[in-house]
């Protein structure tokens, strides 16, 4: 996978989406920045930071994700490769269904997910250095330029999506107190069941993570 740096842009996201239909760049590809000016988050929610943070954007096309691996259920296949790179360097982060990162119960950043055409890319913005208030910092000592080097060399590994999924079912419990949202309604994850293919089951509704 390429890797591509800028010092400043405006959201890695929309950048890589431009130059991929733009033809500029090819997945699988990634993008990551020193400071982001105009971040994307979760539901349509800005994600914005300081400089030293992790700004990361990454396609891959279908074609090149694990063959047993659901559309819906990238973003928790991602930020579950990304949580283990961060756990190599001494983190204690854990991951909340479907996608955000957590330290203790504050959010040290997320991941965001979308199908442009026959290739996904995702978004990581994840505090590595300062946090806004009421948010965490990841605790780690890393640069983003090694966090973004080992999680590509992860990704590259193609793990099986059988795997993941067997280690995050483990510490799925740890949502139990908390929320998400479904049609924009914050519903408690209180009774929430986790299936295998990376849906939950709640109450009575089978919801994916696509976001």
């Amino acid at each position: 996978m390429e890797i591509h740096f800028h010092k400043r842009i405006d959201s890695t996201q929309k950048y890589l989406i431009e130059s991929l239909k733009e033809k500029k760049l090819e997945p699988p590809v990634a993008v990551y920045a020193d400071l982001q000016t105009n971040g994307v988050g979760s539901r349509g929610n800005g994600w914005i930071g300081e400089e030293g943070n992790l700004f990361l954007s990454f396609a891959i096309s279908r074609s090149q994700l694990p063959d047993d691996l659901r559309i819906e259920s990238a973003s928790i296949y991602f930020a579950w490769l990304l949580k283990e790179v961060l756990e190599s360097f001494g983190s204690k982060v854990w991951l909340k269904w479907p996608n955000d990162f957590y330290i203790e119960k504050k959010k040290a950043g997320g991941m965001v997910t979308n199908l442009v055409a026959d290739t996904l890319v995702c978004g990581v913005g994840l505090n590595l250095v300062s946090a806004p208030e009421d948010f965490a910092v990841c605790d780690v000592e890393a640069e983003a330029k090694t966090v973004v080097e080992h999680f590509v060399k992860k990704v590259e590994k193609k793990i099986p999506w059988k795997q993941v999924f067997r280690k995050y079912s483990v510490e799925f419990y740890k949502n139990k107190s908390f929320y998400t949202h479904v049609d924009s309604q914050r519903i408690s994850m209180e009774s929430a069941e986790l299936q295998e293919d990376g849906s939950i089951m709640i109450n009575g509704e089978k919801v994916y993570s696509l976001r």
